[in-house]
C-alpha cells in the first residue's frame, strides 16, 4: 500500500452547513458510539464555529454538551476538533484577547485535542494568539488557510501565511476550502510546496462540494502531500456539505493510498441515527437546496454554509424588492431570477471591496452588501447605500488587513463619510474584559462554573448566555420550532404496505372491508410517479395536521433508509399506496388510502 491517508468527520460542520440548528447533546451521545464502531476516523470534528450559540439557543448548556460529546470519542482514541474564528473566537465578530485565551484553556479541559483557527482575510496577525493559546495550553494548533480563487489569491500570497504561522509555532496547516472553489491542480501545487518546506507539518484539507469541485481536489491534495481529509456521510454529504467518506475511501484506495477500511453496518446505523435526528426536529430548518450541488458558486464564490441564511435572507427581501420594482414600474424577480442577480452582484462586489476570502463573517459581509444593492437598485438607489458598521469595518481594516485593493468609488464614499482607515494590529482595537463578566456573574449570583467554563460562555455569547440562564431561549426556540413544523414541508414517513400490479375495484372493496374508515385520496393531475408526484401547484401541499380531502396531494414515493417508503404531509395512517413505483398517474387514479 502507498502513504496513509487519515479521515476526519466534519460532523459538526455537516449540520452548520445544512441547517440553522444542530443535533443536541442527547443525540451526540447517542450518535457518538456508532462513529466509534465506524473504524475509519482518526479525527471528529465535535464543536465551534456556532455549536455554542445553538446549544444556548436550545435552552441548554453548550459546556455539558462538549464534555459529553467528545468523551467516547476520545476514550476510543479518537482525536476531537473544533473550529474557532481566531480574531471573532466562536462568534460574528471581535473578541477581547483575555477571553480568547480563556477559550483554548476551557475547551482543553472539556476534551478538544486539536483547534482549527482560520481568519478570512488571512490576516496571520489574527491567529498570532490562537496559535499561542493552544500551544500554552497543550491543544494541537492548526492554523487554515481561508481557500478561494482570485487574482490575489496566489501561490505566493498563501506561502507568505504560511511561512508566518510556522513562525508562530502553529503544528499543522489546513486548508479551509469553504466554498469549494478552489481548483484542484492549485491546491495541488499549494500541499506541495508547503510539505518540500515543511516536511514536518500536518496539512489537512477540508472542501465542500457545493460546485462539485471537491473529489479532483482531494485526489489532488493528497497526490501532493496531504495528510488529512474531511468528509462526510449521509444523509448529510454531497449538496452544500462534504464528500461522502465511501467515495473518497473508494478513490483514495483505488489511486494506491492506504486508508482504514469502514464498518458498513456501523455506517448505516449512524446515517439512519442522523436521519433520526433530522426527522425529530432538525430537518424543518433545513433548507432543500443546500442538498443540491451548483456550479453557479463557482462564479460568485460564496461558501455552501451560509446557503440556508442567504435563501432566508433572499425569501425576506424579494417583496420589499419586488415592491420598489412594481413602484418603478420594472419586471419583477422570481426567486430564481434573485438568486442568479444576487450571484452575479456578489461577482462584480467582491473585488471592490478587497477581495476579503468569503468565509464567516466576510462571506455575509459581502452578500450582504451585494443583496443590500440589488435593493438600492430597485428603489433607484446608488450602490453602497446601506451598508452598516460591520461592513464598513471590514472594509476600512479593523478586522484584518484585505487581501486585495479596494475600488476607487469604495475609496471615495469612505472619505465622504468621513471614515479613517486603520493598520495596525486589530487586536489591540478590543481590550480584557473577563474581569467585567466576573464583577456580572458575581451580581447574578452565577457560578463560573469548572475551569471557568460558565464565564467563559457569558463572555463570548453575552445575549444567549443571559437568555438561557433566563429561560428565555428555550421558550423561544420551542416557538420557532412550532412555527417551522406549521409552514415546513417535512413529511411523516411511513412504510409502503404492498403495491399491487394494477388498481382494481377489487382491492379497493377489501381495503375497504379492512378499513372502513378509510377514504381514498386521488391524483390530482397526470404526471409520473419516480422519486416524487409531480405536480403543477405545489401551493396545494399542506401544513402537518392539516385535514386532507380528495384530490389533495398526498405523499411521494423515494428511497429512504435504502427502501421503497412514502412520505404523507398529513398527520394521519397511511393504509394502502395503490401506485407503483414508475407508473404512470392519471387524473383520478387512486393513490392511497388514509386513515
Amino acid at each position: 500500500m502507498g502513504r496513509k491517508i487519515k479521515f476526519c468527520l466534519v460532523y459538526r460542520d455537516m449540520w452548520q452547513s445544512s441547517g440553522k440548528y444542530q443535533p443536541r447533546v442527547d443525540q451526540l451521545k447517542e450518535i457518538a458510539p456508532v462513529i466509534v464502531k465506524m473504524g475509519c476516523f482518526d479525527r471528529v470534528e465535535t464543536n465551534g464555529g456556532a455549536f455554542e450559540q445553538v446549544n444556548l439557543l436550545y435552552g441548554e448548556n453548550p459546556n455539558h454538551a462538549v464534555r459529553e460529546w467528545t468523551r467516547p470519542l476520545r476514550e476510543a482514541g479518537i482525536q476531537t476538533q473544533m473550529l474557532e474564528r481566531a480574531l471573532n473566537g466562536l462568534r460574528m465578530y471581535p473578541v477581547p484577547a483575555d477571553v480568547r485565551r480563556l477559550m483554548f484553556k476551557v475547551k482543553k479541559a472539556q476534551g478538544v485535542d486539536v483547534v482549527r483557527s482560520f481568519c478570512g482575510l488571512n490576516d496571520y496577525r489574527n491567529l498570532e494568539l490562537s496559535i499561542k493559546y493552544a500551544n500554552e495550553f497543550g491543544l494541537i494548533s492548526q492554523a487554515a488557510l481561508s481557500i478561494t480563487h482570485s487574482p490575489v489569491h496566489t501561490l505566493e500570497h498563501y506561502m507568505e501565511i504560511v511561512d508566518k504561522y510556522v513562525e508562530y509555532g502553529a503544528k499543522e496547516i489546513g486548508l479551509k476550502d469553504m466554498a469549494g472553489i478552489g481548483r484542484p491542480k492549485t491546491l495541488g501545487r499549494l500541499v506541495k510546496a508547503i510539505k518540500e518546506k515543511y516536511p514536518h507539518i500536518v496539512i489537512q484539507y477540508h472542501g465542500h462540494t457545493g460546485p462539485g469541485l471537491s473529489m479532483a481536489s482531494v485526489l489532488e491534495v493528497c497526490e501532493n502531500g496531504a495528510d488529512i481529509i474531511d468528509v462526510a456521510m449521509e444523509p448529510l454529504s454531497w449538496g452544500m456539505v462534504h464528500p461522502d467518506v465511501i467515495a473518497v475511501q473508494a478513490m483514495l484506495r483505488d489511486a494506491g493510498f492506504e486508508v482504514k477500511d469502514i464498518d458498513m453496518t456501523a455506517y448505516m446505523e449512524a446515517r439512519a441515527l442522523t436521519q433520526k435526528f433530522m426527522d425529530d426536529f432538525l430537518g424543518y430548518f433545513i433548507e432543500p437546496k443546500n442538498k443540491i450541488c451548483t456550479s453557479l458558486l463557482l462564479g460568485c464564490g460564496l461558501p455552501g454554509g451560509m446557503m440556508g441564511s442567504m435563501m432566508a435572507d433572499l425569501k425576506g427581501l424579494k417583496d420589499a424588492i419586488n415592491m420598489a420594482l412594481r413602484q418603478n414600474h420594472q419586471k419583477e424577480l422570481s426567486e430564481d431570477e434573485l438568486l442568479v442577480k444576487l450571484f452575479d452582484e456578489v461577482q462584480y462586489v467582491w473585488p471592490r471591496v478587497g477581495t476579503p476570502g468569503l468565509v464567516t463573517p466576510f462571506s455575509q459581509y459581502v452578500k450582504n452588501i451585494a443583496l443590500m444593492n440589488i435593493l438600492a437598485e430597485a428603489q433607484g438607489k446608488p450602490r453602497y447605500s446601506n451598508m452598516d458598521d460591520k461592513m464598513w469595518d471590514m472594509i476600512l481594516g479593523r478586522c484584518g488587513r484585505l487581501p486585495g485593493p479596494l475600488a476607487p468609488e469604495i475609496l471615495e464614499l469612505a472619505k465622504e463619510k468621513g471614515f479613517e482607515f486603520f493598520d495596525g494590529v486589530p487586536q489591540d482595537n478590543y481590550p480584557d474584559e473577563l474581569p467585567k463578566y466576573r464583577a456580572m456573574m458575581e451580581e447574578k449570583g452565577w457560578d463560573c462554573g469548572p475551569d471557568d467554563e460558565e464565564l467563559f460562555e457569558l463572555a463570548m455569547h453575552e445575549r444567549q448566555y443571559i437568555d438561557y440562564k433566563e429561560g428565555r431561549a428555550k421558550k423561544n426556540f420551542e416557538m420557532a420550532l412550532a412555527q417551522a413544523k406549521e409552514k415546513s414541508n417535512v413529511r411523516e414517513v411511513v412504510k409502503i404496505v404492498k403495491l399491487p400490479e394494477v388498481v382494481k375495484q377489487e382491492v379497493i372493496d377489501k381495503v375497504l372491508a379492512k378499513e372502513p374508515d378509510a377514504k381514498m385520496i386521488v391524483a390530482p393531475v397526470s404526471g409520473q410517479m419516480i422519486w416524487e408526484l409531480a405536480v403543477e401547484e405545489q401551493s396545494m401541499a399542506k401544513p402537518l395536521g392539516t385535514a386532507y380531502k380528495e384530490n389533495d396531494i398526498v405523499c411521494f414515493i423515494q428511497a429512504y433508509y435504502g427502501q421503497e417508503e412514502v412520505r404523507a404531509p398529513y398527520a394521519g395512517k397511511l393504509i394502502e399506496v395503490l401506485v407503483k413505483q414508475g407508473e404512470k398517474v392519471q387524473k383520478g387514479d387512486v393513490i392511497a388510502f388514509i386513515k
